[in-house]
């Protein structure tokens, strides 16, 4: 697991904690800490809440706190780099937000399913196998994605099913 990355997720889930958000662990980092296996993360991916109805709102307004969230960023030395991908640099560290709100629609889970997790004082949201498996398997459909992810969603796919059929 990239413990560098895990790390530096907690301290900025710390600071939305501070202004009462829960933020959701989302791709390979989260995926490294469900399976214990290493997934060789390129960023960290965080859903916090938004507009549901994702894309379709201006990227400035469809994460709810938008000006607190860019304000945190700031002051923890990252800068903003793509609006539209609400996405984030420090130091080789891209950060991006998605909207957690967007999950139901998108891959079917339900948010009052999310599982929460405390490390400390952190609160967190983690998705189940299960949760992964419907988000990679969505994913997987998505051209962009498909095109340019080298089909690393497919090994995770087969990765998390061979793990869930191991499950009595």
């Amino acid at each position: 697991m990239d413990n560098h990355k895990f790390n530096e997720f907690m301290k900025i889930a710390k600071k939305l904690n501070d202004i009462e958000i829960i933020p959701l662990l989302m791709g390979s980092v989260g995926l490294e800490v469900i399976t214990g296996k290493s997934w060789d993360a390129q960023d960290l991916d965080i859903h916090i809440p938004g507009d549901k109805r994702g894309w379709e709102v201006p990227p400035e307004l469809n994460i709810h706190n938008w000006n607190e969230i860019v304000t945190i960023m700031n002051t923890m030395e990252y800068s903003l780099v793509d609006l539209h991908e609400h996405e984030f640099s420090k130091e080789g560290l891209s950060v991006e937000f998605g909207i957690i709100d967007t999950l139901p629609s998108f891959a079917g889970v339900q948010l009052e399913n999310l599982e929460m997790q405390q490390m400390g004082e952190v609160k967190y949201y983690l998705l189940n196998p299960e949760q992964y498996l419907s988000v990679y398997e969505s994913s997987s459909k998505d051209s962009y994605r498909a095109d340019n992810n080298n089909n690393k969603d497919i090994r995770k796919i087969d990765f998390l099913k061979s793990m869930l059929n191991k499950i009595p």
